[in-house]
């Protein structure tokens, strides 16, 4: 979807992926596989679209399911990270509770694009004292070189483009 949300951005719209059974099952046995064995205590979903994969994943691996979310959408006290996007800048909270310490956490989102987002997931996550396991997205955009904000962490993603 070229220029959405603003112009000169080109969106990967995984809306199709989503209706189709076949397809939306094999994508999410593609993000919860290579951690089958890590024994992950939490997987946190960073909003929105990876609040549709991270609990399916989460089901998949036995483990519970966290939301990470944009600003004053979450009910209780929370701890906040500012990060910047590949168009503009944004912010990120959690619950200031959601995360035991020593807790294994994997990270699942759609799309690495430039790595701000997941850089600060990750931060929020150590914060709190957990231990990232992981970061898993659907969808990598290697031409915004988004690794290069994780280079400490193990990432896993299914598509490349």
């Amino acid at each position: 979807m070229p220029d959405f949300p603003k112009p000169g951005i080109l969106f990967y719209d995984i809306t199709t992926l989503l209706r189709d059974p076949i397809g939306f099952r094999e994508s999410l046995d593609s993000l919860a596989t290579p951690f089958a064995n890590e024994s992950i205590d939490l997987v946190v979903g960073v909003e929105s679209r990876g609040f549709i994969f991270g609990a399916a994943v989460a089901d998949r691996l036995g483990a519970g399911f966290v939301p990470i979310r944009k600003p004053n959408k979450l009910p209780s006290a929370t701890i906040q990270t500012s990060y910047e996007l590949e168009y503009g800048e944004g912010s990120l909270e959690i619950h200031d509770d959601a995360i035991d310490k020593g807790q294994k956490v994997l990270i699942v989102d759609d799309l690495l694009a430039t790595g701000g987002t997941g850089q600060a997931a990750v931060q929020l996550i150590k914060k709190l004292g957990g231990i990232v396991q992981g970061v898993v997205f659907l969808i990598e955009l290697e031409g915004l070189k988004g690794r290069s904000k994780l280079l400490d962490e193990n990432i896993v993603s299914i598509l490349k483009y």
